[in-house]
């Protein structure tokens, strides 16, 4: 793939510039600011960029910003921003820009790039269009489901596997993790696209409108 990093902590940088790049990986650009993040991937249109939500200024939201702009002047480019805590509303911004079914969006922790084979293949699925979600980004949307949230009409196990859809995971993988089958998957999220009123569309953009009605209520 090719690669654009945006990460002012210059060993995390240079880690993943190593990392990526002993895996194959072409690496285009390695910036440290937002504006320097748009410029590369408005000149190389790379597979996927891996960007951290804070840089230089401020230190909070550049690097989301940056993101946000970058699917602007380039529709879909794919993105996975990192971030050192759960900050549900970045999510939620970013993931604001997957309308029409765009997804290739990612939001991961910091602590994940550890896990390399975890890491590697989340970036995978964002580059392929696929919207991956942190674990601990889940959790904290189903702490704050509200009363009138409009995905009360769920069950248990629909929530569940709307959970592990929001994480990026293809049904057979959800079908792995539930020790179920996949067709007993598949009959569940048909269910979530019944309940949630989801236009009969291609799958992955259905997909993407589930995860995104998870996240905003």
């Amino acid at each position: 793939m090719r690669i654009v990093i945006a990460d002012d902590a210059v060993l995390l940088r240079e880690g993943l510039i190593r990392l990526l790049t002993e895996r194959g990986h072409e690496v285009l650009a390695a910036v440290a600011d937002g504006e320097a993040l748009v410029g590369a991937v408005v000149a190389h249109r790379p597979d996927v960029s891996i960007v951290d939500v804070r840089m230089p200024p401020s230190h909070t939201d550049e690097g989301l910003r940056a993101a946000v702009e970058a699917r602007r002047l380039v529709p879909r480019t794919p993105i996975l921003v990192l971030s050192q805590y759960v900050e549900v509303s970045y999510a939620d911004d970013l993931l604001a820009t997957t309308g029409g079914g765009g997804g290739g969006i990612g939001y991961l922790l910091k602590d994940r790039v550890a896990a390399i084979d975890e890491f590697l293949d989340a970036l995978d699925r964002v580059a392929a269009g696929g919207t991956v979600l942190d674990p601990e980004v889940v959790g904290q949307l189903f702490a704050r489901r509200r009363r009138d949230d409009p995905l009360r009409e769920l069950t248990p196990r629909e929530r569940e596997v709307l959970g592990l859809m929001a994480e990026g995971r293809s049904n057979t993988a959800i079908a792995r993790s539930l020790v179920v089958t996949d067709g007993a998957v598949e009959k569940h999220v048909r269910n979530i696209f019944t309940k949630l009123q989801l236009p009969p569309d291609t799958e992955q953009h259905r997909r993407v409108l589930a995860v995104l009605a998870y996240l905003r209520n």
